[in-house]
Formats: C-alpha cells, sequence, structure tokens
C-alpha cells in the first residue's frame, strides 16, 4: 500500500498533480448538479471542492497551481469572447443602447456598494480587507472572470502586501452562493414593488411581437397590375423601391422562372417574392394585388428545387451576398438566411461567414452548384479550427501585456491574461474574416473549452485558498463577507430594476433577462426562461451580457490597481 499513500503525499509528481485535478473537478461537478429549490451552483462547486482539498492539505506546488489557474482563465476568457464577439457591437443598437447603459449603471453601483462596506463594516487600515471586498464582489454578482483578473492584478502588487497577498477567493467563495439566491431573490422583489402581473406582460409581448415588424423573411405572392413596371427590368424596379426584396420565381407566359435583374416583368404575371417584413406593404401596394393562395407552379415547365445549405468553404469567409452574383450567374436566389438559430433577411450587403445556413431556390442542377461553391461539407463545421484559437490567445497576452503608466498609481495598468485575450476575442469573433481566419466553433466544442478553463481555474484558486479558508472564515471575517456580499448583490439590482420598470417601462422579462445577465449568472437566466414562454429573457441577457462581462473585468483590475496598492 506504500504506493498508494507516496500516489497522494508525494506533492511534485505528475500522477500525483493530475489526480488532484481530476478529484477535485470531477468531485465538484457532480455535486453542482445537486439542486435545492431548482437552483444549483454549478460548475462553481468545484471551488468549493479545490478548498476542502487544500483545507486538508491535498495539494500542488504553488508554481503548478499558479500556471493552472492562469491557462485555465485565457482559454476560459478567450471562449467568452469569440461567443459574444459577433454580437458584441450589434448589442448597442436600438433598444439595446438604454439596456446597456442601465446594465453599466448596475455595474457601477455594485462597486459603490461595495465600497460603502468596506468604510463601514471593515479596518480601512487593513491592508488586506479592500482586495477581499474584490473577491466578494465577484462573488455576490457571481462574476469569476473578474476574480481571476483581480488575483493577477494583485500579483504584480506583491510589494504592497508584505506579508503575503490576501485570498481573494476566500472572499469570492463566501459570497457566491446567496448572490445566485439574492440575484434571483431580488429580481422576484422587483416584479411585487412595482406591481407586475406576470401574464399581462406575456400578452404584450404577444402584442409586440404581432405587430413588430422585425426584419425577418416575409414571402408575399402577388400579381403585377401597375402598369408602370410593364416592361420593366427586376433591376430597375428594386433600384425604384430601394428596398431589399428577392424576386425568387416569376410565372410569366405559363412558365416558372428564376428571374434575374434583366429579367423583364409583364402585366398579369406572378411573382413570389421574400423581403423584410416591415416592406412587405409598401412592396405589394407598388407591385399589384397581394394573392391569398399559396404559390402553385411548382411542377410546370422547369423543374424547381429548395435546398439548405452549410456554409464551409473557408474562402467564402466574409463575403458580401451581392459579391457572388448567384442570380446572374448561376440562376439562383438565395431566399434565406439563419446564423446561430437566428433567421436573417438575404440583403446584398449580407457577409456570410462560416456556419451560415442559406436556402437556395433555383434549378435542381444550378443549386447543386452554389451548393460546391458555399461548401456544404457539415463534416467541415466539425473540424476544429484550433490555430485560430492560440493565434487569438497569442495576440491576445500580447495586447495584454501592454504596460499603460499612469502616476500615481504603483504599478502600470494594463488588461493582462484575462482582459487581453477577452478583448482580441471579442474583435476576432467580428472581423476575423478580413484576415482570412476561421472563427466558427461549434457551440458543443466552445462550451467544452469554456468549461474545462474554468473548471481548471476554480479548482486552482480552491486549493489554493483551502490552507487560509478555515482562518478566514470562522475566525476572521467571513460572516462578515457573507453578508456585505448580499448586500452588493441585492440593494443595485432593486433600484436598477425599479427605474427600469417605472421610469423606462421595460417588460418585466426583458428586465429579468438584463439583470441576469449584468450579473453574468446563468441559473437566474434559467428562472426567468422558467417563467416565460417568450424570448424576452434571451433576448435582454444576450443583449447586455457582451460589455457586462467586459466591465466585470476590467472593473476589478482597476479597482485593485488605482485603490488597493495606495492603501
Amino acid at each position: 500500500m506504500d504506493w498508494l499513500i507516496n500516489l497522494f503525499n508525494t506533492n511534485d509528481s505528475v500522477a500525483h498533480i493530475v489526480l488532484l485535478y481530476s478529484v477535485v473537478i470531477a468531485g465538484g461537478v457532480l455535486l453542482g448538479k445537486i439542486k435545492v429549490g431548482g437552483i444549483s451552483l454549478g460548475v462553481t462547486f468545484v471551488l468549493f471542492v479545490g478548498i476542502l482539498a487544500g483545507h486538508i492539505k491535498f495539494t500542488a506546488p504553488i508554481n503548478i497551481l499558479t500556471f493552472m489557474q492562469d491557462f485555465g482563465l485565457i482559454l476560459f476568457v478567450f471562449c467568452i469572447g469569440l461567443q459574444v464577439g459577433p454580437g458584441f457591437f450589434e448589442s448597442f443598437k436600438k433598444g439595446g443602447i438604454k439596456l446597456n447603459l442601465l446594465s453599466m449603471s448596475l455595474i457601477l453601483l455594485n462597486v459603490a456598494v461595495m465600497f460603502a462596506c468596506y468604510f463601514i463594516f471593515f479596518d480601512t487600515n487593513d491592508v488586506n480587507a479592500l482586495p477581499m471586498m474584490v473577491g466578494t464582489l465577484s462573488g455576490a454578482v457571481t462574476n469569476t472572470p473578474g476574480l481571476g483578473a483581480a488575483n493577477e492584478a494583485l500579483s504584480s502588487m506583491e510589494q504592497s502586501f508584505p506579508n503575503g497577498l490576501p485570498q481573494i477567493a476566500s472572499g469570492y467563495a463566501c459570497a457566491y452562493p446567496l448572490g445566485v439566491l439574492g440575484i434571483i431573490g431580488a429580481t422576484i422583489a422587483v416584479r411585487y414593488i412595482c406591481r407586475v402581473d406576470l401574464q399581462e406582460e406575456e400578452d404584450k409581448l404577444a402584442a409586440q411581437e404581432s405587430e413588430d415588424p422585425h426584419a425577418k423573411p416575409h414571402i408575399l405572392h402577388v400579381r403585377v397590375n401597375n402598369s408602370y413596371l410593364d416592361g420593366r427590368t427586376l433591376g430597375q424596379i428594386s433600384e425604384f423601391l430601394n428596398r431589399d426584396m428577392v424576386c425568387t420565381r416569376l410565372y410569366h407566359d405559363g412558365k416558372v422562372v428564376i428571374p434575374q435583374q434583366e429579367t423583364v416583368f409583364s402585366l398579369g404575371d406572378e411573382a413570389l417574392i421574400v423581403c423584410a417584413e416591415s416592406d412587405a406593404e409598401a412592396i405589394q401596394v407598388f407591385i399589384g394585388e397581394k394573392l391569398p393562395e399559396e404559390w402553385a407552379y411548382e411542377d410546370k415547365e422547369q423543374p424547381l428545387v429548395s435546398k439548405r445549405i452549410v456554409v464551409t468553404r473557408p474562402a467564402i469567409n466574409g463575403k458580401l451576398l451581392r459579391e457572388m452574383h448567384f442570380t446572374s450567374v448561376y440562376g439562383v436566389n438565395i431566399t434565406r438566411i439563419t446564423r446561430q438559430g437566428m433567421n436573417l433577411f438575404a440583403s446584398p450587403s449580407h457577409r456570410f461567414q462560416i456556419g451560415d445556413r442559406v436556402v437556395a431556390v433555383g434549378p435542381e442542377d444550378h443549386v447543386d452548384r452554389v451548393a460546391e461553391v458555399l461548401g456544404n461539407s457539415a463534416r467541415r463545421l466539425d473540424a476544429p479550427n484550433v490555430a485560430t484559437i492560440f493565434i487569438g490567445i497569442i495576440v491576445g497576452i500580447l495586447f495584454g501585456s501592454i504596460p499603460l503608466h499612469i502616476q500615481g498609481i504603483p504599478a502600470a495598468l494594463k488588461l493582462g491574461i484575462a482582459g487581453g485575450p477577452l478583448v482580441i476575442a471579442i474583435l476576432i469573433g467580428r472581423f476575423g474574416y478580413k484576415f482570412k481566419l476561421i472563427t466558427y466553433t461549434t457551440t458543443s466544442a466552445n462550451l467544452m473549452l469554456r468549461e474545462i478553463g474554468l473548471a481548471l481555474f476554480l479548482a486552482s484558486v480552491g486549493i489554493k485558498a483551502g490552507a487560509h479558508f478555515w482562518d478566514t472564515v470562522i475566525q476572521g471575517d467571513g460572516i462578515k463577507y457573507v453578508y456585505t456580499g448580499f448586500i452588493i448583490t441585492v440593494v443595485p439590482i432593486l433600484i436598477i430594476g425599479t427605474i427600469t420598470r417605472l421610469v423606462y417601462k421595460f417588460n418585466y422579462f426583458t428586465i429579468m433577462g438584463m439583470l441576469a445577465g449584468t450579473c453574468t449568472d446563468p441559473p437566474a437566466l434559467a428562472y426567468a426562461n422558467q417563467i416565460c414562454s417568450r424570448e424576452a429573457p434571451g433576448i435582454g441577457y444576450s443583449t447586455v451580457y457582451p460589455l457586462s462581462m467586459f466591465l466585470r473585468i476590467f472593473t476589478a483590475q482597476l479597482i485593485v490597481l488605482f485603490f488597493c496598492g495606495s492603501i
């Protein structure tokens, strides 16, 4: 049995280190699946199992723990950036600006309440107090990357902590469980404060969805009755209308044809048009009579097919639809485009990305040729683009390491290994096609890499903090971290949630999603989706999540660098 004892006691052996991480991560993930009241802590339970392991001296060399912690954090934040990148800048459009401003206000209020708790409940002469409150803040808003960013910022300021760096993960661990409950509880409290009727909110969403002409594809079957159009080409008609539209089929002289830009319209022709919902009425009025019956000419003269094609060819990445000339060259029309489960209108200005799914209409052999041009190989999507990930990490680390010296700050301000890869990943996710980078990653692959990175980070932080956790919680200020964390969680949500409802009149379900996204808290979103049958919570969450994640990481670093070193 000596071999087994040595395996657990020899801290610097590879087998021991792998065993340590396997036990901590597996145990944490399994325990995280336990639900209480329908709520679970998920993968965050890895932190608590790591703390237990560290407490019983089941640990590894500090340099190994630090490496695994930092590598896991880089992998986690980079994959988050790739995920949110395509929608990051679009999130500021229309009503998104107002939601993001409210989200920013909530983040700033979290910071303000944290400072208030620090001055009210803690000894301001204690050099460790404020860093511990930063960890508590990250736990209160359930933001693990913020904890990682603060940890990294602290490591660059060792000279300010002669007795060793504070284990801010202890504050995080104390605040996190009530943070999860507090976000959901405060959101429910906003409902009662504002006297929200859930059924009424559902009905309003249904009414809005029926009235609001989103830029979703709309199919229009019309007869050409406008004499002005007699003898005009499709190109002339489109130019005169000045609206995005695709004429997918034209019934002319007893035949079904695929109209091209030079195709001439005649009175009595029937056209099948795909356009944005908001443009449908104007187009119909201009062309002529709307026909109630379905298109019924599929089997006449010329057989046409409608086929869904996946964009998998790297050369197509970043190209505009108008550049492909599918209609003029192949006689095929692209009628609809789907990206990440969202239907997009096939505008000429649409820019293709790997993974886009398009609907092509035309003669079968022509559609097959278009499929060859676009790739249409689902197998290619399964192949991971590992090079893009590591190129992005290289650039992210270089970018994050650029020092910015500001007078009065003891250490250079930099984005570090958390902020740098996050910013670069967002930019690559949005503009990678300009550099011929394939940024497409399947949802499952992205989630796998994220979870592995997060698990490694949490396990490392927990094991490192475990040696001092008991002293912190029982003999130190552990109870203070619990109730101050709860205050940091609840008070800002009550204030901003109430203002969002009473002043800006947002739908309550949208508010729920916005609050969950600002706190980057999936359990709160899951709760919102349970009580709402519409997509409003998810829209609110995704609108504010990218900017919120960035600000949570950045503000945690700024607080440490600006305030902790000057104490």
